[in-house]
């Protein structure tokens, strides 16, 4: 079993065969930040793409993420026992408060998480105190879902928050949803704007510089 091999079945969602070649592979020596990089993640970037593009759909990207979720239940006591540092950085998601949409916050979650970040979840019709709060605990990113134009308004107040507690300019912030435009994220000072899962994701390793 190879990289490519892995990669293959992370795409396909096999989660079986994941697991056999990610055990395969650390039987043969390989570094567990090996595997991640050179087959986990180039996977789920891909069908990322696909989503982006339509040559996939959610039950395909869920698929995929079940078959990354189980590689990294084998992955993560080999990088711990190294002492290596398994994410990148620390990304706290949250849908505006009077809003209960999850869907598109949940899936820019999946990217994220098969990318090699830490995600936080706070759920829906979260307070932008509650958004501080996550903020203030070691977070890099934090990304603010709104899923409908009333609640839009809700959205600006969770940057006032973040600012008036002293932490908006020790962390990035982008936002999506339905009714979110760019132009929209320039007006409130979001660092970015992701219009789908995948690009939340392209945007996430933009604003922190790691591709």
């Amino acid at each position: 079993m190879d990289f490519e091999a892995v990669r293959q079945a992370v795409i396909s969602g096999n989660d079986e065969l994941v697991a056999r070649g990610v055990s395969a592979l650390l039987a043969q020596g390989v570094a567990a930040s090996d595997i991640l990089d050179q087959a986990l993640v180039p996977g789920m970037d891909e069908v990322g793409e696909r989503f982006a593009q339509g040559e996939c759909f959610i039950p395909e990207m869920m698929t995929a993420s079940r078959a990354m979720q189980r590689a990294m239940h084998l992955l993560e006591p080999v990088l711990a026992g190294s002492g290596q540092d398994l994410a990148k950085a620390t990304v706290v998601l949250g849908t505006v408060e009077n809003d209960i949409h999850e869907l598109g916050k949940n899936l820019v979650g999946i990217m994220l998480r098969g990318a090699g970040f830490e995600v936080r979840d706070l759920g829906v019709d979260v307070p932008a105190e509650a958004f501080v709060t996550a903020a203030a605990d070691g977070v890099d990113v934090v990304g603010i879902s709104c899923l409908l134009s009333t609640t839009m308004a809700n959205v600006p107040l969770v940057m006032e928050a973040l600012d008036g507690a002293g932490i908006r300019n020790r962390i990035k912030v982008i936002v999506g949803g339905s009714p979110i435009t760019q132009q929209f994220a320039d007006q409130i000072g979001a660092d970015g704007y992701a219009p789908n899962a995948a690009q939340a994701v392209h945007c996430v390793k933009n604003l922190l510089g790691i591709e």
